[in-house]
Order: structure tokens, then sequence, then C-alpha cells
């Protein structure tokens, strides 16, 4: 195909070629100005582009009889657009796919997901972009501050990558000498090869309200409630109501809660008690040992996702019901790398 003849279109904020600043070399010498240059390239420049590369190679030369002139000279041009051109390092992958930084912006400012979990759904559901890139990837661009709308600070915890050492203080907790040790705790729940098994906590603000948080072990399918106090009078009613929701049922869905040893959690008999058939047990209460949150691992990691809605210090009597409903349902369908970037819900669909 005839150089005449192409079909494709003019190419923009194409850089100027070594042979093209040895023409202009020579146009320069000839007296012309940088729009008469411009013109008289093929293809045509525009006379910004002329005055920018002139300045860039301009040098003194002395002449035959030691006098000083600035000269325009191709070669140091040339010099200066590749040390520059080296300095520039490599392009950002993501390039102009200007959908998919709106996508990873929304997913991380509006609906707070981590990095990972919006590359992981991106995968998981076969969203389709023009290029695809990595966990870390992400990270590197926004640390380098690529996005416009997010940094660091949009971020929920940023990993060192090191593993805590866990060790137990006491095995006994003084204040609860009657609870049932999560050392009677059956293999099956420890292993979570079967569904039905909770772990419980307590998330508290500035205000007397807290949240109880019930984590299952099996799915990380997450429940939320809203407690006025942090009281056992609290948490057994809150308890009671599930159990007149589901009935006969719960036993099935709820055949254990492990608890740290919190004030709130030690009236053991209330909780394992049935309100709807007295003198018959609903469920099976096992504590943790004092100082071991690793113990309760999914009741704690679920806990720091809460607290991306209601960071420490805010004032829980101001949730409304839809607010934590909302906040439960978030969880429920956040993308988990454990289980392939599905969601609790997609789990149980």
């Amino acid at each position: 195909m005839e150089q005449e003849k192409y079909n494709t279109g003019k190419r923009k904020w194409k850089q100027l070629s070594e042979r093209e600043r040895y023409k202009i070399e020579a146009l320069f010498v000839q007296g012309l100005t940088p729009a008469q240059i411009g013109e008289s390239l093929n293809p045509k420049r525009d006379r910004r582009t002329i005055e920018r590369e002139l300045a860039k190679g301009m040098t003194k030369q002395l002449d035959y009889e030691l006098r000083e002139k600035i000269v325009y000279l191709a070669d140091v041009g040339q010099r200066k657009h590749d040390e520059k051109a080296a300095e520039k390092g490599r392009g950002y992958k993501i390039g102009h796919d200007h959908k998919l930084a709106r996508h990873i912006e929304n997913k991380i400012k509006n609906e707070k997901y981590s990095p990972d979990a919006v590359i992981g759904e991106i995968k998981e559901k076969g969203l389709i972009f023009q290029v695809t890139i990595c966990t870390k990837t992400l990270y590197n661009y926004i640390e380098s501050g690529f996005f416009l709308n997010i940094s660091n600070k949009d971020l929920p915890i940023k990993k060192d990558g090191k593993r805590r050492k866990y060790r137990q203080i006491r095995k006994v907790a003084l204040n609860n000498t009657k609870g049932r040790s999560i050392e009677e705790r059956p293999a099956e729940i420890e292993t979570r090869e079967e569904y039905g098994h909770w772990e419980m906590d307590c998330v508290v603000g500035s205000g007397k309200a807290c949240l109880l948080v019930l984590t299952e072990r099996k799915r990380r399918e997450e429940i939320i409630f809203k407690l006025a106090s942090k009281t056992q009078a609290c948490v057994k009613k809150t308890i009671d109501g599930l159990e007149m929701r589901y009935k006969s049922k719960f036993s099935e869905k709820f055949k254990s809660f492990t608890m740290d040893n919190g004030s709130e959690f030690l009236d053991m008999q209330g909780l394992e008690d049935s309100c709807l058939k007295p003198g018959a047990k609903r469920t099976v209460c096992y504590y943790a040992h004092p100082y071991s949150s690793w113990e309760r691992g999914s009741n704690e990691n679920q806990n720091k996702l809460i607290r991306r809605f209601v960071p420490k210090g805010c004032n829980i009597n101001k949730l409304t019901q839809k607010d934590v409903k909302r906040i439960e349902n978030w969880i429920n369908n956040y993308p988990r790398k454990i289980f392939g970037y599905k969601s609790a819900n997609d789990i149980a669909a």
C-alpha cells in the first residue's frame, strides 16, 4: 500500500523522529520561522511543536572568529528526548480504560470494597473491560496517586504480610468458671464441616446502644441486631426473638454459639433454654479462652467489615434499623476470596 493511500486516521501526539529533527536543523539554518518549518515537514507540524523542539535543541557554539552563537542541533534535541523517555518509566497498564477506572473508584469509595474484592468480583462475574489488572497492580496504582477520587485513605486496612503470633494467656476465665469451654466443642464445629454453628460478639460505640453480631462459621453468613444496651437481658431477649421467628427450625439453624467471656454473655442457661418449650434446650453455648479473640476469628473479621460503616466512637444510638439491615445485607453480598469471590448469599443459593 502506497503512503498516500493509507486508510488509518491521523495519529495524535506523534513524537518527532530523529529524521525530522535533522530536517528542522537544515530549515532553521536557512532562516525559516517555526511556522514555516512546521509547514515544510511531512506530515505537517504545529508551530508550537517546532518552537518547543528548537528550545530543547538550542546550544552555544563558537564560529571561526571565536564568537558565540546560538544554534539548533538535531543530535542535542534527540539526546534530550531519549533521556526524558528513559526517565518516564513504564506506562500504566490501565491506560485509557476510563470505564474500569470509574468502576474501581465506585466500588472502593462508595461501596467500601477492598482492592482485592474489586478485582476478584470482576473475575468471578466475568465483567468485561478493555484491560485486566491484578490486585497488586491496583494497590500500586492507588499508592502512586493514579486515581482522582480514591487514595490510601479509602482503603480498609493495608496489611504488611506478617502473620501475628498468637499465644494463650489464661485457660480459665475468672468471671466465668461455670461456662462451657471451647475445649469441649466437637471437631465438626472446629473444621467448619457443618452449617449452623455461630460466633457471637458485640460491637460498641460511644452511646449506650451496641450491635449484637452473629457470624456463621461455615458460610460467613451475618446477622446483626441493635441492642438498647450491652446487657444479659438484651442479649437473651434477642435470642428469644430469633427462636420465635424460626420456631422449630431454630435448633437446625442455630446449633451452637461460641462467645467471649463478656458479662453480657454469661447467662449460659438463659441462652440455651428454649422460651417456647420449657425445660428443653434450643442450642449449646461455648466460651473462648480469655484474651483469645482468634478463637472467634470469623466474628472478628466480620467486625472489621462492620467498622467500615460504624467506626470506633460512632454513636450507635443514632443508627436506624434500616441502617443496620443495610450493613447486614452488604456483608452477606460481599465477595470473599476464600469462596472464590462468591458471597455468603451466593454460597447459600
